[in-house]
């Protein structure tokens, strides 16, 4: 009888054991969660600058490609450490002659790669810190500094957060297929039915929402962005190369000029 009560014991030890593990990883999860989002969201204050028109002397840059130009007005406002780091290397020409280095099913394209494998030259441009804003999001024609690493404590490996980094390289958003389930799920979702709205209308990847720094948005040359983002590739490692060689001959940076944009027309 005495040995039937210890096993009764350990059988409700083990139980509490078992369910204050569970509760641990369930607050820990919640609380990851919690800590890994991005930024907070105020509907009421939200401008949706990518929706206007670029202003006379704003800054852009002009992308001239093997497959075409496009043209995207920069936010330094929102973004400047991300715009500065960019800017930068631009005007010392170290976009000329990079590669596009994936092509992801006509959703996006990753650019700016001094080597056909994606890999840039050093770190000294790849620990640009993340920079989030409420009045950017990745619409189509949307330009992205991609993500370098995270660094992380180890409390933060735990129960979520860290800082988050990007560098040189850069992603022009194509969109992903819009069909009426996922635009319910989308307006039902939302943190704003005006934002919703705009995705369903331009198109874009939703999911990366405050995910990456938004540098610029394209407003010439979108039919280029969804060339490179649907490109024929092979697989290798992480990335989709392109199955031939496209380029990005140079990035020019210059201020807009409703004068000097070319037709779409023109091409």
């Amino acid at each position: 009888m005495v040995k039937g009560n210890k096993v009764v014991r350990l059988i409700l030890i083990f139980t509490l054991i078992m369910g204050v593990s569970s509760l641990f990883v369930m607050l820990a999860g919640t609380m990851k969660e919690r800590n890994s989002s991005y930024i907070t969201i105020i509907p009421e204050e939200m401008e949706l600058v990518q929706l206007e028109a670029p202003k006379e002397g704003a800054p852009i840059a002009i992308v001239d490609t093997t497959v075409g130009e496009f043209r995207f007005v920069l936010y330094p406002e929102y973004s400047p450490n991300a715009v500065k780091n960019f800017t930068e290397l631009a005007e010392q020409g170290y976009y000329d002659n990079t590669y596009v280095f994936h092509s992801e099913s006509g959703v996006y394209s990753a650019a700016g790669a001094p080597n056909r494998d994606g890999s840039a030259k050093d770190n000294s441009h790849e620990l640009v810190e993340r920079e989030l804003h409420q009045n950017l999001w990745p619409f189509r024609g949307s330009i992205l500094a991609m993500n370098t690493t995270i660094k992380q404590s180890f409390k933060e490996k735990i129960l979520g957060g860290g800082t988050y980094f990007n560098g040189s390289r850069f992603m022009p958003v194509n969109t992903v297929t819009f069909d009426e389930t996922f635009k319910n799920e989308l307006k039902a979702s939302s943190e704003s039915q005006a934002l919703a709205d705009a995705f369903i209308e331009l198109g874009g990847v939703p999911n990366f929402s405050q995910q990456m720094t938004v540098i610029g948005q394209t407003y010439y040359g979108l039919d280029v962005v969804e060339k490179l983002a649907s490109l024929e590739t092979r697989n290798v490692g992480n990335y989709k190369f392109p199955a031939e060689e496209v380029m990005i001959n140079s990035v020019k940076i210059s201020t807009y000029s409703a004068e000097d944009t070319p037709s779409e027309a023109e091409k």
